[in-house]
């Protein structure tokens, strides 16, 4: 495999570099990766864990700079992870639509001329919209959408016509298009003082003397450990079949609240748990779980991991600058 990778910085793409690594370091096959980055250097001066890899490359370009993509690639796959997914990131809602939707269309465009068969697109569950409430799981044929006319959710419909796309350029060319809808994730690369309320309160428990839940911990999650993540996107890169989406998250649910306990339960058994925000304001997505059975039945994927396990790792790799002071 010749692979093209874009979002090789990112969480999905820093999972997959050390998904390889590991592969490799046991002896395994591992593909031909070409890392597509505004800023490898600056990367690599942060993670030199990277650099001298013999199966990784990396050439400085832009998904939204179709000139600057690798004039000399030769390449067989095409694994699509970029898109900025943190809120409160300096992008407007629409640049960040133009990122998912142009950067999508020019790495299409790329694929189709020159011939690359396979292409995986990360896209994302939050491409259904909020999750019915009396749906217990979100399946792969459930074709809710978020509201279009709110700005605010740019995102998603972004990554619900970037998926668009693909179908589209799979009929015209010939592309063999895969879907990996991503959802709730945990592991060593997720930032613990963004939006993600299992790394805030894997912060809290580290270095804060309670575990803060902002909301009032009804909403209903589920976590996927970034390493299974990783084994996840590399089986649907290779075997995923061509012209079909796939959830990729856990399917086992819990409430914030209880997340937060199990957290507490884990890392600091002798701190409280506050529940600080006000009955019933659960915001817009109460209830976000992925079915997915498509994938564990059809490509014999499964969970490598559990919840308590993942928490333990990425508390162990907890930078100190993310840390609050007591």
């Amino acid at each position: 495999m010749e692979l093209l990778l874009t979002g090789g910085t990112g969480f999905f793409g820093k999972a997959l570099l050390r998904h390889w690594q590991a592969a490799s370091g046991r002896g395994e096959a591992v593909p031909a990766v070409t890392v597509l980055s505004r800023a490898p250097g600056a990367f690599l001066a942060r993670h030199p864990e990277f650099a001298a890899l013999p199966w990784l490359r990396w050439h400085p370009g832009s998904i939204l700079l179709p000139g600057s993509l690798p004039p000399d690639g030769a390449f067989t796959h095409i694994l699509h992870a970029a898109a900025d997914s943190t809120h409160g990131a300096l992008l407007t809602p629409m640049q960040r639509y133009a990122q998912i939707v142009d950067g999508t269309r020019n790495l299409l465009e790329y694929a189709a001329e020159r011939r690359v068969p396979r292409f995986l697109l990360a896209s994302s569950g939050g491409a259904y919209g909020p999750q019915p409430p009396d749906m217990e799981a979100i399946a792969e044929e459930y074709g809710g959408m978020a509201d279009p006319l709110e700005p605010q959710n740019a995102y998603s419909v972004a990554k619900r016509c970037a998926e668009h796309l693909c179908a589209l350029y799979r009929q015209q060319h010939g592309l063999e298009t895969v879907i990996a809808r991503g959802f709730t994730f945990v592991g060593r690369d997720l930032p613990l003082d963004a939006h993600f309320a299992i790394g805030n309160f894997i912060r809290d428990a580290l270095a804060a003397p309670v575990i803060t839940v902002n909301g009032d911990g009804t909403p209903v999650r589920s976590y996927m450990d970034q390493r299974d993540l990783a084994h996840w996107l590399d089986t649907l890169l290779r075997r995923g079949r061509a012209g079909h989406a796939y959830n990729v998250g856990a399917r086992e649910p819990l409430t914030i609240a209880g997340l937060a306990h199990l957290v507490r339960d884990v890392l600091a058994p002798e701190k409280p748990v506050l529940i600080a925000g006000n009955a019933g304001a659960t915001g817009s997505r109460n209830r976000y779980v992925p079915a997915t059975d498509k994938a564990c039945n059809e490509l014999g994927l499964a969970l490598r991991h559990t919840l308590p396990e993942s928490i333990l790792h990425t508390a162990r790799y907890a930078p100190s600058s993310s840390m609050i002071q007591p």
